[in-house]
């Protein structure tokens, strides 16, 4: 069963028992939570709110966690910052689980410098994977690596190099987005599918314009064509618009945002069926 949801940070600006309640309203049945939302992340993570806003919100089914990214970098060249990313990537799984989520996707870092990836950057990637895989088996959750942009300084950007990670790593799974990809072709995300469809289980879904990433679907054929291959290739994960509040220009007011989600909410349910 498909779960239609959005990232708690398009509500950036709200509290959590607001977050929970707007995305009801725009129909949607899920929430990927944020660890850094704002209200959530300021207040020393109060985990005990969102288990009260999921039982305040039953129709909201799903919750899946997306681990803190911001400042962080598990293959930063300084190795404080290293560990201390590494260990909110461990903490987000214990975080998850307490709020009964179903997965957390990561970022798979990134060299420090703009520059291509170096073996020692690769080697402090090898040890991330090596601190997850040990503690996969402690938690119920799945752990989902993202896929980044096809910029310099990225590990993770090709649907090759995502593949061949997943073979190495069967206890990993696949959170496609879908923003990420089309900056590199209008082709890249129909190729992340063909290879990894057996281990998607959370797609990032939104629109890019240029070097614009992260907008909304707005009916685009794109987007259904996207939609449609997951559909075709037996996804049954969480798709979730990843929007950037921030690309439109002003304010949106907490019921404009509602009504666009809803929009989108309803294009999601037209390519899935």
């Amino acid at each position: 069963m498909v779960s239609f949801s959005v990232a708690s940070m398009f509500f950036h600006e709200c509290t959590t028992p607001e977050i929970f309640s707007f995305v009801s309203k725009a129909g949607l049945d899920g929430i990927e939570f944020w660890l850094e939302t704002p209200h959530f992340w300021l207040r020393d993570l109060p985990v005990e709110e969102v288990i009260a806003c999921r039982r305040e919100h039953p129709e909201l089914k799903t919750l899946t966690v997306h681990a803190p990214i911001l400042d962080l970098n598990p293959c930063s060249i300084n190795p404080e910052v290293a560990a201390v990313s590494v260990e909110y990537a461990v903490r987000s799984l214990e975080l998850a689980t307490r709020m009964g989520a179903g997965l957390v996707t990561v970022h798979p870092g990134r060299r420090t410098a703009k520059r291509p990836p170096s073996d020692a950057d690769f080697a402090r990637f090898d040890h991330y994977i090596d601190v997850l895989r040990e503690v996969a088996t402690r938690y119920p959750v799945k752990i989902c690596m993202e896929n980044m942009e096809p910029i310099v300084n990225s590990l993770l950007c090709t649907p090759e190099r995502m593949r061949t990670l997943l073979d190495e790593e069967p206890w990993l799974f696949c959170t496609l987005d879908v923003s990420h990809a089309l900056s590199k072709s209008a082709e890249e995300p129909m190729q992340y599918i063909e290879l990894c469809h057996d281990r998607m289980v959370n797609v990032h879904l939104s629109r890019a314009e240029g070097k614009t990433l992260h907008l909304p679907l707005s009916r685009n054929p794109g987007m259904a064509t996207v939609m449609q291959a997951l559909r075709d290739h037996g996804f049954k994960g969480s798709l979730t618009l990843e929007i950037e509040d921030l690309n439109f220009g002003r304010t949106f007011s907490s019921d404009e945002k509602i009504a666009l989600l809803a929009g989108d909410c309803t294009f999601m349910h037209e390519c899935m069926e």
